[in-house]
């Protein structure tokens, strides 16, 4: 039998309604937790990163041992504990030094996971201090075939997605938009290539650039746009892989029907985004067809069809007199 939890007070209770199952989910949640051995190098970048997260995001401070890869029930319990569904652990070892893993849960369990292991690194400190408002909505660029063609990429395509996205809404501002996330792959679209282990793979950049807008000195109105680094800067080389399991992927992105895009009849898109439609006219009956009234359409006489078939033509000759006169019209 399942174990059933019943609120104590009213408190308890909007917080169960909170975490329970919508059709519509909540801003997903970040952690980042710290390894046993976590140096201020791994630490920095964690800050770094949980700044274009917030205010959905939370660091613990204290050091954990856990490994992810062996044993992830202890993140899964806090990912419960603050109904959070994405979590940064770092870790820093003499086997995997630097190294961030990077996990996504569905209903508190582990769904996929991978690790980032940092090459090169410079601080936002190490720019010129700029600021971002808080909950700013990022513009997110991959560059490299790779993300579309090989798995291990899209995964981490799919889950900076997830991690920086934050709150989906319909529209938005083009003021809010004030820097743009960059990664890039410099490696090919082809898989074979990438066979095998993981040390072969492209290296992963990611910049993040600041947008300032100018006015534009000619009559388009259109704003002159340039791009301004402000940090993090990383290159990171792509470490072990965990994909999801597929009965738990399926389940995970089933869409509610409530959801779902109610399929008209005779109705489809084309490749270009217009809308195609069929209509089915029925049999047109042509005798009840509207046409211009003239003399010659109009309907006579059934007599009228009878004499016209006559094979006999008399021709009578009427008189100027018997001849009907004609009303003369009076010039004024």
């Amino acid at each position: 039998m399942m174990r059933i939890v019943k609120p104590k007070n009213a408190r308890s209770k909007r917080a169960m309604e909170n975490r329970s199952p919508k059709a519509i989910e909540n801003t997903k949640k970040a952690l980042t937790v710290r390894g046993s051995t976590c140096g201020v190098l791994v630490q920095n970048a964690m800050t770094d990163i949980a700044a274009y997260k917030q205010p959905d995001i939370k660091k613990f401070q204290k050091r954990n041992e856990i490994h992810p890869f062996e044993d992830a029930s202890s993140l899964e319990f806090f990912s419960q504990k603050n109904d959070a569904s994405l979590i940064i652990f770092g870790s820093n070892s003499k086997k995997r030094p630097n190294n961030l893993t990077w996990l996504r849960t569905f209903n508190f369990q582990v769904l996929d996971m991978f690790e980032l292991k940092i090459l090169n690194y410079k601080t936002m400190s190490d720019f010129k201090k700029l600021t971002i408002n808080v909950g700013m909505k990022p513009l997110i660029s991959f560059v490299g075939p790779i993300f579309d063609s090989h798995p291990h990429f899209q995964m981490v395509k799919s889950m900076l997605l997830d991690f920086f996205r934050g709150e989906q809404i319909s529209m938005l501002d083009l003021a809010g938009l004030q820097y743009i996330i960059s990664v890039t792959a410099s490696g090919d679209g082809n898989i074979s290539v990438y066979s095998g282990d993981t040390s072969n793979l492209p290296s992963i950049n990611f910049r993040v650039y600041k947008i300032n807008t100018y006015k534009n000195k000619t009559q388009n109105k259109v704003p002159r746009v340039e791009l301004e680094e402000i940090g993090p800067r990383f290159d990171f080389q792509l470490g072990r892989v965990r994909e999801a399991d597929p009965d738990m992927l399926k389940q995970a992105m089933r869409i509610p029907k409530e959801l779902q895009p109610k399929t008209k009849k005779n109705v489809e898109t084309d490749l270009l985004g217009d809308k195609v439609a069929t209509i089915h006219v029925g049999k047109q009956d042509l005798m009840k067809l509207q046409t211009r009234k003239m003399k010659g359409l109009k309907k006579r006489r059934k007599d009228e069809f009878e004499d016209e078939g006559d094979d006999e033509i008399e021709d009578v000759i009427v008189s100027d007199e018997e001849q009907p006169k004609k009303r003369k019209r009076q010039i004024k």
